[in-house]
C-alpha cells in the first residue's frame, strides 16, 4: 500500500466528553501517525461549507448545527492506506453496526454524534485537509 494522508476530525460529542486522547491513541495504535492537529471551534457556516456535499440531506441542518455546537478536533492521518485504514478503525456510521473495539463502537452516542469524521476517498482527503490545513502545518 502507498503512503496517504487523510483527514479526520473527532467530533464535539467527543471532545466533550474528553475523549481526544483515547481516540487518538486508537489511531496510533493501528500505525497512523499524526502529522497535523488543531482543537477549532467551527461556526454553523464553516460546517456548512465543509459538509455542503451533504447540503440537499434532511440531516444537513442538523449535522452542521452539532458540527458549530462545541469545539472539534481536526487533523491529519498519514501511513500505509491511511484512509482505508482510518475508516476501519472509526467503525461503521451506524454505532450499532461497528465493529467491537472501534472508535463508533465504543464512544459514539447515536448515528448522528459518532464521535468521529474520516475522508472516503484520496480526492476527497485532499479537499478536507487544505479546508483546515496549509502545506506548512503538516508536518510528517
Amino acid at each position: 500500500m502507498a503512503i496517504e494522508r487523510t483527514l479526520s476530525i473527532i467530533k464535539p460529542d467527543a471532545t466533550r466528553r474528553n475523549l481526544t486522547g483515547k481516540i487518538n491513541a486508537k489511531f496510533e495504535e493501528a500505525g497512523l501517525r499524526i502529522v497535523a492537529q488543531k482543537r477549532i471551534q467551527l461556526t454553523k457556516a464553516q460546517a456548512g461549507e465543509f459538509y455542503k456535499v451533504h447540503a440537499e440531506r434532511p440531516f444537513y441542518d442538523e449535522l452542521c448545527d452539532f458540527m458549530a455546537s462545541e469545539p472539534v478536533v481536526v487533523q491529519v492521518l498519514e501511513g500505509d492506506g491511511a484512509i482505508a485504514k482510518n475508516r476501519e478503525v472509526m467503525g461503521a456510521t451506524n454505532p450499532a453496526d461497528a465493529a467491537p473495539g472501534t472508535i463508533r463502537a465504543e464512544y459514539a452516542e447515536s448515528v448522528g454524534e459518532n464521535s468521529v469524521h474520516g475522508s472516503d476517498a484520496p480526492e476527497t482527503a485532499a479537499v478536507e485537509i487544505a479546508y483546515f490545513f496549509s502545506g506548512l502545518e503538516l508536518v510528517g
